[in-house]
């Protein structure tokens, strides 16, 4: 049970790296850890000592016991319904769940729902540390991907190109339920 945690651990070190958009060197300086030891850790091919978490979690500008706190949330297998935050945006009835979390690992799970007549646009720079699909699960969803305009349907699924200026359109009558998946590790 102690080594459990372990691979969390790795993978919270990385997470706090990455969401700061700093590269290993970066986190080197700032924590006093050569830049092979972490990653060595964060590949799971070394086990950090007390210590090392200990400069870690310093440059990472986190406590240990929150360090910890948050790769122990990763040992988390089921996420119920009941703990995924909702929120609806206020302008345009966009209800958004977050089905899975990113603090909890490397992809995130989203779950939308756009209501008719909606639209919700994002720029380039929101794109930028992450790769993305979208996957229609009611209605049908124009996805505007730059000058592109992508036209989805129920089971369709689309890869996001590189970062870019978009926009999701739900030009229907009815209600459209997607699901976006997020992968954090993209490199900026």
């Amino acid at each position: 049970m102690i080594d459990d945690i372990a691979p969390h651990i790795a993978q919270r070190i990385r997470c706090e790296r990455e969401a700061r958009g700093w590269s290993l060197s970066d986190l080197a300086e700032r924590a006093g850890v050569s830049k092979a030891t972490i990653s060595k850790i964060e590949r799971g091919e070394a086990s950090p000592t007390a210590t090392v978490l200990g400069r870690l979690s310093g440059g990472l500008g986190l406590s240990l016991s929150t360090l910890l706190a948050r790769a122990e949330a990763g040992l988390n297998q089921v996420r119920r319904q009941s703990e995924q935050d909702v929120w609806q945006d206020p302008e345009t009835g966009y209800l958004r769940q977050q089905v899975w979390p990113a603090d909890e690992g490397p992809l995130e799970l989203v779950e939308v729902t756009l209501p008719a007549g909606a639209s919700v646009a994002y720029p380039a720079s929101a794109y930028t540390f992450s790769a993305r699909l979208i996957w229609v699960l009611e209605g049908r969803l124009t996805f505007e991907e730059g000058p592109i305009a992508h036209q989805l349907h129920i089971g369709d699924c689309l890869r996001l190109g590189p970062p870019s200026d978009c926009c999701y359109r739900n030009q229907d009558d009815q209600p459209c339920r997607y699901v976006v998946v997020l992968s954090h590790n993209r490199r900026g």
